[in-house]
């Protein structure tokens, strides 16, 4: 009796016979694809960065002794304490006015929508540069600023300039300004929750501000949490632009020791040095807060570089201990 490997339709080839036409697979030879262009740009690339490393150690305009004697000095680390501080008060004070005026435009009142609205549209509009000069000169504007009736009598009183100073004034400018870009940021955020979750906290008759604060914010953070990190890197960077204010930040400093010794290469390449060690742990500290906020989402989030170094280095023959294994 034939078997079902030996019959063959009409005008067709038996099953699991191989057809005459084609090879037989054992005898096919298998040639890897070969990426010649892919090759002759990560050779370029690589020769272009062996040129930039080989001019940076012996090009005698960086000048390097001159960096590692300014790099750690004593008025390049306060200039760093001070930019650190005006980064920080600038962007707490920021996004804490910028919460504000995201629910402002969140609300359903037309009022609070209009003035969050312009707030945003003419500080985001105006260079920070700019306000930074007219809260300097605000003075000129009101020599005294007081606490009274409104149209009415002054019951209390003081000098502008006084009451407010120099470093005032940069973190005023700087908080405003940083709170136009923060609204928008926190506004993005909520509104990338799901509306469900609003309707399901009323229908449990949780309070308004609980919903925001327990079941809101903590969703909305993670699609805060990316841009708001670029925003407070960009404001580190940012506060370069006090110099015209001659605050003794990083910049000013650097740009005060150069005029005076005449080593603009090497002074700036301080400024740089610190500037991407500084935005480096921004960067880190954005990973591991982005990681805590994404446990909701990520059951299993993947493992952080320091993991990563730990694994590679364990040996793979030791078995991973158990979490009552106290050996």
């Amino acid at each position: 009796m034939p078997s079902l490997m030996d019959t063959a339709p009409p005008g067709g080839t038996a099953v699991g016979a191989n057809p005459k036409n084609l090879p037989d697979p054992a005898s096919v030879q298998i040639v890897p694809a070969r990426h010649y262009a892919r090759w002759a740009a990560a050779v370029a690339v690589v020769v272009l960065l062996a040129q930039f490393a080989h001019g940076l150690a012996t090009n005698p305009v960086w000048e390097w002794g001159v960096f590692g004697e300014y790099v750690l000095s004593e008025t390049i680390v306060d200039a760093v304490w001070v930019t650190l501080q005006l980064t920080a008060y600038a962007t707490v004070l920021g996004f804490l006015l910028g919460t504000v005026l995201a629910f402002m435009r969140l609300s359903r009142s037309p009022v609070l929508q209009s003035v969050a609205w312009t707030y945003i549209w003419i500080f985001r509009s105006i260079p920070m540069i700019v306000q930074l000069v007219f809260w300097f000169n605000l003075s000129a504007l009101y020599e005294e600023l007081g606490v009274g009736i409104p149209f009415g009598p002054v019951f209390w009183s003081v000098d502008s300039n006084s009451l407010i100073g120099t470093i005032g004034a940069a973190i005023i400018g700087l908080t405003l300004h940083q709170a136009a870009y923060a609204a928008e940021i926190v506004r993005g955020g909520v509104l990338s929750v799901d509306h469900g979750q609003f309707e399901a906290a009323a229908a449990l008759g949780i309070p308004r501000l609980r919903q925001i604060r327990r079941i809101v914010l903590p969703q909305a953070m993670r699609a805060i949490l990316p841009t708001a990190g670029n925003e407070i890197i960009g404001l580190l960077k940012g506060t370069s632009v006090v110099y015209v204010m001659a605050i003794g930040e990083l910049f000013y400093q650097v740009q005060v020791v150069y005029g005076r010794t005449g080593r603009v290469i090497p002074l700036l390449l301080v400024a740089t040095a610190w500037y991407v060690v500084l935005t480096s742990v921004l960067s880190v500290a954005q990973y591991y807060v982005e990681r805590h906020y994404a446990r909701g989402a990520n059951r299993t989030p993947p493992p952080t570089p320091l993991q990563r170094v730990r694994r590679f280095c364990t040996p793979a023959h030791l078995p991973a201990k158990s979490p009552g294994d106290t050996r």
